[in-house]
């Protein structure tokens, strides 16, 4: 199955299954009266839209590269899962104020056996969605899909508080709103690494230690004499990533040589890891 199947195929999923469970938590949420269940239903629900959001953002970072967009279209990938740190962020902030005033409004909820069943399904499907979009991320190399991945996972994690609830709202009428902030913690939490993953790479970060290892070797293995290959710059362009780099070629060699050298060397780069580079030479 090709990347963009595989990652249109997780996206797709992710729409029919949180429909459901939005539905089936918001039906639990209104008979209860509960207003974590409802929270949750929500932030089902906005996995949803995320979800449309990957799709779009797929569908157009798979456009090629053209006049106005000399290097693709790859990080609108990015754009997508900045869109949905966001709005996971809005979700969190009214949420937050809707349990604060329930607990200034002393407001208690009984959970009940339908609460519960509705509880236990979001869990287990919900961690499957995760699984699977985390999964797809890897294989893809998607930002957007790792993004839904944690969407779905913070859901997850707040059905399994809200779940605590229905043991113990017996015993603290304060329980309900209290666990509704508790989840929107775990909202704040995905938004912050959702948002800074996407900014630090549409900012550019610096490259990882095991890559410039590996250009240095293959640097190494087309000269007699070391390169010292230095000031590496890497853009990544969704699956795409450009790379710019400097190495030092004795001044005794010609021009033609050094080019010979450093045209190699970027034909390796290519073939061995995949992206497109560019070396300045410079005299040793």
């Amino acid at each position: 199955m090709s990347s963009h199947r595989t990652a249109s195929t997780a996206g797709w999923v992710s729409i029919f299954v949180n429909i459901f469970l939005f539905g089936l938590k918001y039906w639990a949420g209104i008979v209860t009266g509960s207003v974590a269940i409802i929270v949750d239903a929500w932030h089902t629900l906005s996995d949803s839209f995320s979800s449309i959001i990957v799709l779009l953002g797929i569908k157009i970072s798979r456009k090629p590269a053209d006049a106005n967009h000399p290097f693709g279209h790859g990080r609108a990938d990015l754009i997508a899962s900045l869109i949905i740190g966001v709005i996971l962020g809005v979700i969190a902030v009214n949420f937050l104020v809707e349990s604060i005033e329930r607990l200034v409004n002393k407001e208690s909820v009984h959970y009940g056996t339908i609460a519960l069943i509705a509880i236990i399904t979001s869990i287990v499907f919900k961690e499957f969605l995760a699984q699977y979009s985390f999964w797809a991320s890897k294989k893809t190399g998607s930002k957007s899909l790792r993004a839904d991945a944690w969407h779905h996972r913070s859901d997850a994690i707040s059905s399994i508080i809200i779940l605590t609830g229905f043991f113990l709202d017996d015993y603290f009428w304060w329980i309900d709103g209290a666990l509704g902030i508790l989840v929107t913690m775990t909202l704040f939490y995905a938004t912050y690494e959702i948002l800074s993953d996407s900014i630090n790479r549409i900012l550019g970060d610096k490259p990882d230690d095991k890559l410039m290892s590996d250009i240095r070797d293959i640097c190494n293995q087309y000269s007699n004499n070391p390169l010292y290959p230095h000031h590496f710059h890497v853009h990544h362009y969704g699956r795409h990533t450009e790379l710019t780099l400097h190495i030092k070629i004795s001044g005794e060699k010609t021009l033609d040589h050094a080019h010979d050298i450093a045209s190699k060397i970027e034909d390796a780069i290519r073939n061995e890891l995949g992206i497109e580079a560019t070396i300045h030479m410079e005299p040793l």
